[in-house]
């Protein structure tokens, strides 16, 4: 017997003594697992008033505690935004309780602590040397990659909006930034056509491809300067992808206010399509999966040795993309 089907046996016993029929709880059943991910949303990971962390969603009133509304309501809605990206849960109620959520239930942003718009994550890849004028900036004579340049990162480089970096405590003197476009997977599969591989993102959000030089350098390797603890910041927002064009979006990243990288994801080697039909040739992509897609020109590492003054203890840097807010880290 499948696990659906004894999901709504069981979930008929029970109705049985709420005065439910067999076929309604079947509908409830039905309603609490897969369907499609919905859409027009705006989702975070914030510090639920049910004292963790849980899924947040974006409103013009402000942001729906959806895991303290679900830990008093019991409505069988996520409480993650993993468990969104992976259809568990009531994901049509999800755009209502956006509409609707009681007042109490609704946080001013300024008054929310975020965590990494998702913690974990089946796989981390990143893209690098994806933009000319970053590869012409570090190198006038460099090739252009034939092929997406490709590395990884790990769950625990996972970094949050307001979130901080302590470098004071860590191997390295040469820090640098890298402001980025990040995907997350929604639908899975392999050797997805390119035409198609953008309805496989669930949506996009600001990431920071946080990097010590040095230790990049160390090796042929790059994932000595790549992956360290908190390296790789997300957020504030996960937006969903039918709210996105990914190939036309401002791209800043700034140093205690002062601008340093601008320029647009129009000008990427290889476009977010052709990285996902790309990927998926040589994994099978899994949702959740996690697609930093590289940076532009204006990172440090670029600059010629006598400009190159590195990121300190105290230095705020924020990433700024179109629509999808400004992600801020602090390092210490």
């Amino acid at each position: 017997m499948s696990a659906n089907r004894r999901d709504v046996i069981a979930l008929g016993g029970a109705a049985l003594g709420l005065g439910l029929s067999a076929a309604g709880a079947a509908a409830q059943a039905a309603r609490r697992t897969g369907g499609q991910h919905p859409k027009n949303l705006t989702y975070a990971t914030i510090e639920s008033s049910a004292r963790r962390l849980g899924l947040g969603l974006r409103t013009q009133r402000g942001i729906v505690d959806v895991a303290a509304y679900e830990e008093a309501r019991k409505r069988g809605l996520p409480t993650t935004v993993e468990q969104v990206i992976a259809r568990d849960g009531d994901l049509a109620a999800l755009s209502g309780l956006a509409v609707s959520a009681p007042a109490q239930y609704v946080r001013a942003e300024s008054a929310v602590k975020f965590g990494p718009v998702v913690s974990r994550a089946p796989k981390i890849f990143c893209v690098g040397l994806n933009y000319l004028a970053h590869i012409k900036a570090g190198n006038p004579n460099a090739e252009v990659p034939k092929e997406p340049v490709l590395f990884n990162k790990f769950d625990s480089c996972l970094n949050s909006h307001n979130g901080v970096i302590p470098v004071s405590k860590q191997r390295g003197v040469k820090w640098d930034y890298e402001a980025e476009l990040v995907m997350i997977i929604g639908t899975g599969g392999s050797n997805i056509p390119k035409e198609q591989a953008l309805s496989h993102v669930f949506g996009y959000c600001n990431g920071n491809d946080f990097t010590e030089r040095a230790r990049q350098r160390a090796s042929a390797q790059w994932m000595l300067g790549k992956a360290g603890d908190g390296w790789g910041p997300l957020g504030p927002w996960l937006v969903s992808a039918d709210q996105i064009d990914p190939t036309d979006l401002d791209l800043k990243c700034y140093v205690n206010g002062e601008l340093r990288q601008d320029s647009n994801t129009k000008l990427m080697i290889f476009d977010c399509a052709t990285l996902v039909s790309y990927l998926s040739e040589n994994w099978e992509l899994k949702p959740g999966d996690v697609v930093f897609t590289g940076t532009c020109e204006g990172v440090i590492g670029g600059y010629p040795p006598e400009k190159q003054v590195w990121l300190k203890p105290g230095d705020k840097i924020s990433t700024e993309i179109s629509k999808l807010g400004r992600l801020d880290f602090t390092l210490t």
